[in-house]
């Protein structure tokens, strides 16, 4: 049963004074070990006082240069590009915050020059120098444009105080195409990796934080993998958190990639939820194979993973994007972020 309102106000008055965000007893793992919220703020992120997203992408940019909406499409690129959205943010005032229920949100309004090729990412590098940066990998059937909204909501719901990006790969942003996205996902790991490895050896930069969604978990996993084996400990130690929301990855291909990782599989938060359904599909798809987000938390804890368990978190009829729209979870990834930024 979930909690009443009541009660979670109760719970996060009580929590709040040890200094701790209220989250439930079924997320309490991710919470209960001392994690501090570092560089997160509290009350306004990085990205609404100056709406710029850092861009990544291995989709075909639009005609023109700058592009010209949608900016970037479905189609795979020549490789690794990069370019800055300006996004535009939700109205804030009271106004905006009763029209928000009929459908106010980020939006991107423009986009900058793309570079493309071998220095898009010294680029992307140059333009988070000196800063944290958070990551979002986003999942199966999303445009350009979907996964950039859902990169702001992310960062501006935990408040994050360093450069927001998005790595972008090309998803057909269409039920039926399953089969492209999966492969469109696994062709861009070698350009997800130079990416994280120039940004991993550029002096002076900060953290390195990744939150991948869905389908974009496996193409974070693999690319993990084989950072670790091309670039070495020195670039993995630049990597903070690893949140992994809802993975859309075969359990058992999911246990080797974490055992491959070694040591490094202590970075990965696996948000999951028994009941998500749009797993449960996948897993029909994939044979019957139980997905990683829908597995058991003691399958996946047994695995050296933290867990955070959302299974009762869940109020939508799929219950797969609960890393967006519920402040619980939400407060999951911003402590395992925060956990990351200290190199705890």
């Amino acid at each position: 049963m979930q909690p009443s309102d009541a009660t979670r106000r109760s719970l996060l008055r009580l929590i709040g004074l040890a200094g701790v965000a209220g989250l439930s007893p079924a997320l309490s793992a991710c919470v209960m070990d001392g994690l501090a919220t570092g560089t997160v703020g509290e009350t306004q992120s990085a990205l609404d006082v100056s709406p710029v997203l850092l861009v990544a992408t291995t989709r075909r940019p639009a005609s023109g240069n700058p592009p010209k909406a949608p900016f970037f499409g479905s189609e795979r690129g020549r490789g690794l590009s990069f370019a800055e959205a300006r996004m535009s943010a939700p109205d804030r005032s009271l106004i905006g915050k009763v029209s928000a229920v009929v459908g106010g949100d980020w939006g991107v309004r423009s986009v900058g020059e793309v570079t493309t090729g071998p220095g898009a990412a010294a680029a992307f590098a140059q333009s988070a120098f000196g800063r944290d940066v958070l990551i979002y990998v986003h999942g199966y059937r999303e445009s350009f444009e979907s996964a950039a909204i859902s990169a702001a909501r992310l960062s501006d719901g935990i408040r994050f105080n360093g450069a927001s990006a998005l790595f972008t790969w090309p998803s057909a942003a269409a039920t039926f195409d399953y089969g492209y996205d999966r492969e469109s996902a696994l062709w861009s790991r070698d350009a997800f990796e130079d990416l994280l490895k120039t940004v991993a050896t550029t002096p002076s930069g900060g953290r390195i934080h990744i939150v991948a969604h869905s389908m974009g978990t496996l193409l974070t996993l693999e690319t993990l993998r084989m950072l670790r084996v091309e670039a070495g400990e020195a670039a993995v130690a630049r990597i903070g958190a690893v949140v992994l929301a809802a993975p859309d990855i075969d359990i058992d291909l999911f246990a080797n990639g974490v055992e491959r990782l070694g040591p490094d599989a202590k970075r990965i938060t696996v948000i999951s939820a028994t009941n998500d359904r749009a797993l449960e599909l996948s897993g029909a798809i994939a044979g019957g194979v139980v997905r990683a987000g829908a597995a058991d938390r003691e399958r996946l804890e047994a695995l050296g993973v933290r867990v955070a368990d959302a299974s009762d978190y869940g109020g939508g009829l799929f219950n797969h994007d609960l890393f967006l729209s519920n402040r619980e979870v939400q407060a999951v990834v911003k402590r395992a972020i925060a956990r990351g930024s200290s190199g705890a």
